[in-house]
């Protein structure tokens, strides 16, 4: 069952010392152990706008991350806060508190730049706190979003012009959700009510025109409009009298504003239900230890000076992961083998139906776990690792049935050897009670089970030694004529010709059963590797299609919203024209 961690407060997971960011490996440490996929929210927004108040109340609790009282900026870097999901069972919500943008006491707006890209790049909702109305200020004050480019790089290579399309980015950007605290007005436009989604659609509208003052006015909300597909607004009413917001963490919801109560409900309601868990290209879902190595990729590139890349970071990450993957695979094929094979084997064929047997699931293993193997580095690795296994478990065997057959013939032939050393067959008829002998001690040796294939050889290689003294016997045996001593000799050598031959032909069965295994596993891998490689395609796939479905969307809304412009400016020409006519017709009746 995979692990579930609950922390009783925030840790600090990014710290921020004099402007330089450091990872608290602490944090580290507590992502490592939860195995379980991540939903990863991210709240950002100008310093004392009540983000952190927001983000414990997704943490069912009232105090934990730091609200403050005054006008400084109270939280410094980004801190975490990992609870069981609400509302999703085996998954973990990872609460990410930023420090308040825009604090005077930094000097420079270069650290904000970071910590508002960090956020987007390690969460999967993504929410903008920001106080009153989407004004020009709001979005004025929103110009993080317009740097993005500057600060983030999808690919590792961009194209020939060195500009990334938007595509690449919408691809791994969070949902983007605007929290507007201490909202005052009323939802209306034109005179009928609306929602907090279209009163954000409409603060996104886009102005025609080429001067510079609208491409100021523009440049925010083409960026958010492009980068976040899926937008999401939530109004907030003050949540009590000004006197009593530094209490806040202090105050039951009966001595809250009933109205910011309910807001409060629906918007955690929303981010429960609705965020999704973070998930890399190829629908790879991030768990703790993705989001670990996640964090110190980024972390590290900033520090050094780069731009935090993701398409470097997966590949980073998918290094470690198929390095796992591949020592999870040959750790199964031990365990398997350590627990299933006898050696030594009464065939070679026996042991390699095993070793395909258990080499097939090592390598279901390894695809399971592997992504982004590029150019199959680490698929060879284990097919090499797999083979050198074999070969090893081969050269076992073979050690194994040589000194079992050894064992048997040094016990089972020792009558023959000790009348060997009594001369018991060195008189007249002694040749053929030792042949007898020979071939009754051969019987029980055969009958003997696992002794392994190295059985006849390791027979024939005790009866060659033996040659000499079978011929010695045969020529002192005077119950024989000569002839029948020619005769014997002649005997002797067609059976060991025979035997010599039998043994080349079982040795070349061997060869042809190692080839054959060879040509079985360099299929099997192909076969696995091509059902991942559809797998992978068929989610890639799916992407592309979402990525362009979101594209689509905003190019229909863009053209909806030039008609609806049109519309309007037809409608306006129609009543002054109207009115001109009307003009005329008063004359005329004063006259």
């Amino acid at each position: 069952m995979a692990s579930e961690t609950h922390m009783s407060g925030p840790e600090c997971l990014i710290e921020n010392i004099n402007g330089r960011l450091l990872v608290n490996p602490k944090a580290l440490k507590i992502l490592s152990a939860i195995q379980q996929p991540v939903v990863v929210v991210a709240i950002v927004g100008l310093y004392r706008t009540g983000k952190s108040y927001l983000m414990n109340k997704l943490a069912g609790k009232n105090k934990g991350f730091s609200l403050g009282s005054t006008v400084q900026s109270h939280t410094k870097g980004i801190w975490m806060w990992c609870v069981p999901h609400p509302k999703k069972p085996e998954h973990t919500l990872v609460l990410l508190d930023t420090e308040g943008l825009g604090d005077v006491e930094k000097g420079d707006n270069q650290n904000d730049s970071w910590i508002f890209a960090l956020a987007i790049l390690l969460s999967s909702t993504f929410v903008y706190n920001s106080m009153g109305t989407i004004n020009q200020q709001a979005m004025d004050q929103l110009h993080y979003v317009t740097e993005l480019t500057e600060r983030i790089r999808a690919k590792a290579s961009p194209d020939v012009d060195g500009v990334e399309d938007s595509a690449d980015f919408v691809s791994f950007f969070p949902d983007f959700v605007w929290t507007l605290r201490d909202f005052s007005l009323d939802l209306e436009a034109d005179g009928q009510s609306i929602t907090a989604d279209e009163y954000l659609e409409n603060s996104l509208r886009l102005k025609k025109g080429t001067s510079q003052k609208d491409k100021n006015f523009n440049l925010p909300r083409l960026c958010i409009r492009k980068f976040f597909p899926k937008k999401k607004c939530f109004i907030f009413d003050r949540p009590t009298d000004r006197k009593k917001l530094g209490q806040l963490e202090e105050l039951c919801d009966d001595k809250l504003d009933p109205e910011f109560v309910q807001q409060t409900a629906v918007f955690c309601s929303y981010i429960f239900r609705n965020s999704k868990t973070k998930t890399l290209s190829g629908g790879i879902k991030v768990n703790g230890p993705r989001l670990e190595t996640l964090v110190q990729t980024y972390v590290s590139a900033i520090s050094s000076g780069d731009l935090p890349c993701v398409e470097n970071a997966v590949l980073a990450l998918s290094e470690i992961e198929n390095t796992a993957a591949v020592k999870k695979a040959i750790a199964h094929y031990d365990q398997q083998m350590a627990q299933k094979l006898q050696l030594p084997t009464e065939t070679l064929q026996e042991l390699l139906d095993l070793h395909r047997t258990i080499e097939k699931e090592a390598i279901e293993v390894f695809m399971r776990m592997s992504w982004k193997d590029i150019d199959h580095l680490f698929q060879k690795d284990l097919a090499a690792q797999l083979d050198e296994k074999r070969d090893d478990f081969c050269n076992k065997n073979l050690k194994a049935s040589s000194d079992r057959c050894s064992a048997l013939l040094k016990d089972i032939f020792s009558p023959l050897e000790e009348g060997l050393k009594k001369g018991i067959y060195s008189k007249r008829g002694g040749y053929r009670l030792f042949i007898e002998k020979i071939q009754e001690l051969k019987k029980k040796y055969l009958q003997e089970p696992r002794k392994g294939i190295q059985a006849e050889k390791i027979l024939q290689e005790y009866l060659k030694s033996k040659e000499p003294v079978i011929a010695a016997i045969l020529q002192t045996d005077q119950t024989l004529s000569e002839k029948e001593k020619l005769i014997e000799v002649e005997r002797v050598k067609a059976e060991s010709a025979q035997t010599a031959a039998k043994m080349l032909e079982e040795m070349q069965i061997k060869n042809q059963q190692m080839m054959e295994q060879k040509e079985k596993s360099y299929q099997e891998h192909v076969k696995q590797l091509t059902e991942k490689m559809e797998r992978d395609r068929a989610q890639l796939l799916q992407e592309q299609e979402r990525t362009l479905s979101l594209k689509l969307q905003e190019q229909r809304q863009l053209l909806q919203e030039g008609f609806q412009e049109e519309n309007r400016r037809l409608h306006k020409e129609i009543q002054n024209l109207q009115k001109e006519m009307q003009k005329p017709r008063t004359q005329c009746c004063l006259s």
